[in-house]
């Protein structure tokens, strides 16, 4: 008799029946679903682009932008450096990717050269003996800072579409300055374009009302920026200086005035409310601009001092445009600005061919798998088939509830799951003939085809496993859907191949204890 401890057997039960339950779910529509018990899982299969259509989206991060917008800081920065140290000097401007200055005494260019490097052990200063002054970033600080805004970027793209409620984007880096979007079931990109368009740099600053603004007037201190209200646009001259920022923002929620329009409400952390409410104690009266991305959002007076730490942005808003609003306070403002290189939509049709036609490939290997384990194996074929039918319901049972998204390689994955499958019976089978063939008795042979054809069951699953994780770790989206679907199928073919089909020998041995065997 084939001993098998009676937790093993009642793991095996448990393992299978965990596995339909959990497969269930793909049988029923959401609607259908929301009918079952709380208590019934109720996760599926989720479906890739290519299976059921979608947006793609690649862009690309405008470096550009941060490489200025580091240029612009270091600028403030020796600003205020110099005017504490009272070194004198003109010309301070930045350019592409450096910043100029002219000493009013070359006599302090060696003090200047300190005081620089303290502000950021990263600059290369070159001089004059003028006193002309040229700093840049080293190319291993650009590269690094680079690098920290394509990170930064993806992090907050993630934020901003999981924020959308879109299930089971793909965002991934692509080169060295691109994000590859991959939205399944989106598809009309507009609006997930217009929210990665903005770069959402939220500040809060006073308004110059001493200036008559006007397109192009240049204002020492100031910006000149627009602002859309009922269709026609003004200007206001708006101060450099930034009272607060979004960074210190904690939350912002879309919601409605009394008069039942659509608002936004913020609220920031300690650091924030303690800048906002000082800057409205002492200005109470003057006006002040909330700029989104160098537009202003809206210039309300300033009526008493805002304390509570929290306030509300009205406009011209339809509901839409405050949520999308809100939405972007929430997430974060983007280090740099992201352009759109490339745009597919892929119809629900190719996703449906691709579906038949893999669905299709997968029965037939299914049948044509069976038809030759029976016929080479007889009864013990009828057991390997057995254990490919759970190995595939365990398969889309692993994917439901990991999450998983199934793409068509996902699904070529599969089909060739299921030839591999049987290579554990296989080789199981074939050892029992051998050992039948050396004299061995029926529950000895047996005993002994499982025990011995297990390392090289191990070992040829083990090498497969290290080529579709190098797969995974190394390839893209329809590649790591391959890698997936295979890599689950070869740990669930080895449970069932071996255990599964053990314990339905013993079961059968018990059951009809056989003199010989059908194999």
């Amino acid at each position: 008799m084939i001993h098998i401890p009676l937790w093993k057997t009642l793991l095996t039960v448990a393992v299978c029946l965990i596995g339909i339950i959990f497969v269930i779910p793909n049988f029923f529509t959401r609607e259908q679903l929301d009918h079952f018990p709380s208590w019934f899982p109720k996760n599926q299969v989720v479906l890739g682009l290519d299976l059921q259509g979608g947006a793609h989206l690649l862009l690309e991060v405008d470096f550009d932008g941060v490489v200025k917008e580091q240029m612009t800081s270091l600028m403030d920065a020796i600003r205020n450096t110099f005017r504490k140290e009272r070194i004198g000097y003109t010309g301070l401007s930045p350019k592409k990717d450096f910043v100029t200055l002219t000493l009013r005494n070359p006599a302090d260019l060696e003090k200047a050269t300190s005081l620089i490097k303290q502000v950021d052990r990263d600059l290369e200063v070159t001089s004059t003996p003028e006193g002309v002054m040229t700093l840049r970033l080293n190319e291993t600080a650009m590269q690094e800072r680079k690098k920290s805004a394509l990170a930064q970027s993806i992090e907050i793209v993630r934020r901003r579409v999981d924020e959308t409620g879109i299930a089971e984007p793909f965002i991934q880096r692509q080169g060295e300055d691109r994000i590859l979007i991959q939205l399944p079931g989106l598809q009309d990109p507009t609006r997930i374009k217009n929210l990665l368009g903005k770069t959402a740099k939220l500040q809060f600053r006073f308004v110059d009302t001493s200036v008559n603004a006007a397109p192009g007037l240049v204002v020492p201190g100031s910006d000149v920026l627009p602002e859309e209200r009922d269709g026609k646009v003004f200007y206001y001259a708006v101060k450099k200086h930034t009272i607060v920022s979004g960074e210190n923002l904690v939350d912002a929620q879309p919601s409605f005035d009394q008069y039942n329009r659509p608002m936004v409400s913020f609220k920031f952390d300690s650091l924030g409310a303690k800048k906002f409410g000082d800057a409205t104690k002492n200005n109470v009266g003057k006006l002040f601009a909330i700029v989104l991305d160098d537009k202003i959002i809206s210039a309300p007076r300033i009526n008493e001092p805002i304390l509570g730490g929290s306030g509300q942005i009205s406009g011209s808003f339809t509901l839409q445009e405050a949520q999308d609003l809100a939405l972007l306070m929430r997430a974060g403002a983007l280090p740099a600005p992201l352009k759109v290189l490339e745009e597919r939509t892929v119809g629900p049709g190719l996703g449906a061919d691709s579906i038949a036609a893999g669905e299709y490939a997968t029965v037939i290997a299914i049948l044509m798998v069976m038809a030759f384990m029976f016929i080479a194996y007889s009864f013990f074929g009828a057991i390997a088939n057995i254990a490919v039918i759970f190995n595939l319901i365990l398969l889309f049972a692993a994917l439901s509830l990991t999450h998983a998204t199934l793409t068509l390689p996902g699904i070529a994955g599969i089909a060739l799951t299921i030839g591999m499958a049987v290579d554990a019976n296989v080789l199981i089978n074939e050892r029992i003939k051998e050992e039948l063939r050396l004299g061995r008795k029926l529950l000895s042979a047996i005993d002994a085809g499982y025990n011995r054809a297990m390392t090289t069951i191990i070992d040829s699953n083990l090498t497969t496993l290290i080529g579709v994780g190098l797969l995974y770790q190394f390839g893209t989206g329809p590649t790591r859907g391959f890698a997936v679907t295979t890599s689950i199928g070869i740990l669930v073919s080895m449970f069932t191949a071996i255990t599964l089909t053990k314990q339905i020998v013993a079961w059968w041995i018990r059951w009809r204890r056989p003199t010989r065997l059908p194999i």
